[in-house]
């Protein structure tokens, strides 16, 4: 009776054995085939790694040009909030512009606006009191008055003007006007 055994035993056995090697088999096939080959070192630094990087750099340079036109615009509508694309007689600036006017021109001088007076005379128009702020001297200027040559000027309310009333005016100008 140990014959039987002993058979019963190398069939399960081997029977083992075949499903170790067939489930072994299944998973390598698994893992691999013409439709989903293995990975190797080769394939990655050959084929793989180069395309990716010039996928990367394709998508980097259509952003940066993104990114650059985006900038423009915006330098753009800076510079026309500036004054330094404006029509000629309009502007806003941050720093001093030299404006040259005649006689009988008129500016328009918006809050804010600074106004140095350089060469020739100028007179203010406003409908209330005071019509600007003489910052030189700490005094206000009022409607009809001349203007004080080299010295520093506020508009401080809407609707105040200067009048040139010589052939030629020259201002020192900073913030919002209009000359017309």
């Amino acid at each position: 009776m140990k014959t039987p055994d002993k058979r019963w035993t190398i069939r399960l056995g081997a029977l083992a054995l075949t499903g170790a090697l067939l489930g072994t088999v299944a998973a390598l096939a698994a893992g691999g085939g013409q439709t989903d080959p293995l990975v190797t070192a080769s394939y990655l630094n050959q084929t793989a790694l180069p395309q990716l990087v010039e996928q990367v750099e394709e998508k980097a340079a259509q952003r940066q040009k993104e990114l650059e036109d985006s900038f423009s615009k915006q330098i753009e509508l800076y510079k026309r909030e500036l004054g330094q694309s404006g029509s000629p007689g309009t502007g806003t600036s941050a720093g001093y512009t030299l404006v040259t006017m005649s006689n009988g021109q008129v500016m328009s001088l918006e809050v804010g606006c600074e106004v140095l007076l350089r060469v020739g005379s100028a007179s203010v128009q406003a409908g209330g009191s005071p019509a600007l702020i003489d910052l030189t001297s700490g005094g206000t200027v009022d409607s009809g008055a001349s203007l004080t040559k080299n010295h520093l000027y506020m508009s401080t309310i809407e609707g105040r003007t200067l009048t040139a009333s010589a052939n030629t005016v020259k201002l020192l100008v900073r913030g919002g006007y209009a000359v017309a």
